[in-house]
């Protein structure tokens, strides 16, 4: 089927080629994004995003080849998620493989004290940690008993002070053992 000269459903390049292309590409950003470190899927600064959309924009014709037809991207679309999903499926079984392959948690606040050279070791600045507890809603890191950052880049964020609902639950206990407190003594009474 030819569109304004061109026939966008022949793929250019052959079928296996479609599909083992992404495939490549694939485990190799996989593997260099667990190089480079948790920074990239954590908290992306301006530098890290473009970054990141200059690699897709790289990686493009690795993936695609000489191919502009439609079925070719859609094959490549199609390669790059069936991949995806074994590899996780894959690991969701080995899960002690899993483990080695994504890394450990970097403790960055522990016991309410900033570690700095676990900053350093994942590029993190405490500009940056800031807005994270910002975004967990703490003002202060001075209010942060623990944070930690993931493997997958999440920050786990633990506060000093007990949160608003714990309060308001010891209070609303704290005013039931006294209810409880008066009307036993009431009943008490002879």
């Amino acid at each position: 089927m030819s569109f304004f000269g061109h026939d966008m459903l022949a793929p250019a390049i052959p079928v296996v080629e479609k599909i083992v292309r992404p495939a490549l590409v694939y485990v190799f950003l996989v593997v260099c994004l667990r190089v480079f470190g948790k920074r990239q899927l954590a908290q992306l600064n301006p530098f890290d995003l473009v970054v990141l959309m200059c690699l897709s924009n790289t990686v493009q014709n690795a993936i695609i080849g000489n191919d502009n037809s439609l079925t070719g991207g859609l094959i490549g679309a199609f390669a790059l998620l069936v991949v995806n999903y074994l590899v996780v499926r894959f690991f969701f079984g080995h899960r002690r493989l899993d483990q080695i392959f994504e890394g450990k948690p970097t403790v960055l606040i522990e016991n309410g004290k900033i570690r700095r050279h676990a900053l350093a070791r994942e590029l993190l600045t405490e500009s940056e940690l800031r807005t994270v507890a910002h975004r967990q809603g703490f003002r202060h890191l001075s209010e942060i008993q623990n944070c930690v950052l993931e493997p997958g880049g999440n920050f786990f964020v633990q506060g000093k002070a007990p949160s608003e609902d714990e309060r308001f639950r010891k209070e609303v206990l704290d005013r039931l053992d006294r209810l409880s407190g008066l009307l036993e003594a009431r009943g008490s009474r002879p």
